[in-house]
């Protein structure tokens, strides 16, 4: 199975989502943000970092990028796709995901580890977690609240697509404790902790994290 990692100019966490790819039994694939050829990978990860230096808006310059048209035109067309905190912020700028990623409610930056509840263990990412199991990852953002109007809250809950949920105080201030949602499908999931940070309980908080590149290749293996 391959999976693509995309590198932005100010993309910090490719090679650890790369490391994430290769843990879970998969070849990783990098692309790079100027080329539209997703080179036949199966799946893609937009990873952490600040694309562009967030100079804009985070993820705003990013979803313009060459590569992020033919990522928009596989996940319409059913191709699994994880983005992760910068990841996060520009799948939603790209409308593979609604909502969108403001500024932490208290401005500060915020970098520790934290607690998790997985809500949806059907999609392409979390089939590998129990339904309510709680997994500890590393978050490290500045504008990880999201926040949506009230009627697509409505639709996502509604529609079981909140794919995790901060335990504990909330660190951010995002709506409804949302730290994570997924596509209709189940096939697009963001997230603004990074799990590809917790793969190995040697170099992270856990291993929680390995759970969802594991999901992956179960989802593609299957497909």
């Amino acid at each position: 199975m391959k999976i693509g990692v995309i590198t932005f100019p100010g993309t910090l966490d490719d090679v650890d989502a790369v490391r994430a790819a290769r843990y879970a039994d998969a070849e990783a694939v990098n692309l790079w943000h100027a080329d539209e050829d997703l080179r036949g990978v199966d799946a893609v990860i937009v990873p952490g970092g600040f694309s562009y230096g967030d100079y804009l808006r985070c993820g705003a310059i990013a979803r313009f990028a060459p590569v992020m048209s033919s990522v928009v035109d596989a996940a319409k067309g059913g191709m699994p796709v994880l983005g992760i905190c910068n990841g996060f912020q520009i799948l939603c700028e790209a409308g593979l995901l609604p909502g969108a990623l403001v500024r932490n409610k208290k401005l500060h930056f915020v970098c520790r580890d934290q607690w998790l509840r997985v809500e949806n263990n059907t999609t392409a990412w979390t089939t590998r977690y129990e339904a309510g199991a709680e997994i500890l990852v590393p978050l490290k953002s500045g504008e990880g609240g999201y926040v949506a109007d009230q009627s697509t809250l409505d639709e996502l809950e509604g529609e079981g697509r909140v794919v995790f949920r901060y335990v504990g105080e909330n660190p951010n201030g995002s709506r409804d404790d949302i730290a994570g949602i997924c596509s209709a499908n189940g096939r697009v999931v963001g997230l603004m902790p990074h799990p590809e940070h917790a793969i190995d309980a040697l170099t992270g908080p856990s291993d929680d994290g390995l759970g969802m590149f594991l999901s992956l290749v179960d989802s593609l293996v299957k497909a």
